[in-house]
């Protein structure tokens, strides 16, 4: 087993890990603040940091059938979101590529 590398975001308004407060994603990456998650409001960021994804697999959301990855932290495990490969219907493509972080598993710093 190696060594775990973490990124550590710069700015004054980073989202962490709820649970292990690592460095999660930045404000200025946030696309959408208008999405559900599992476990209640969840964000649409361009881009995350300090994650590892778990395997593909369908997944039948509120917009529709979309292919996505769970995001996992890199430092302690917990699921974060997820991750959509890809979606299905014209409208939502948009969001392939993009990341779901829930508000209820992170922490804002510096807001």
């Amino acid at each position: 087993m190696g060594r775990l590398f973490i990124e550590t975001l710069s700015g004054p308004r980073i989202f962490k890990c709820r649970y292990c407060k690592v460095d999660s994603a930045s404000r200025d990456d946030v696309v959408s603040k208008d999405f559900q998650g599992r476990y209640g409001r969840a964000y649409l960021f361009r881009n995350v940091v300090n994650i590892s994804l778990g395997p593909i697999e369908e997944r039948q959301l509120i917009s529709g059938l979309h292919t996505v990855n769970d995001v996992y932290c890199s430092c302690c495990q917990q699921i974060l979101g997820w991750k959509y490969d890809k979606a299905y219907e014209p409208s939502q493509k948009y969001k392939e590529g993009m990341y779901i972080l829930e508000r209820e598993r992170m922490l804002k710093e510096g807001w």
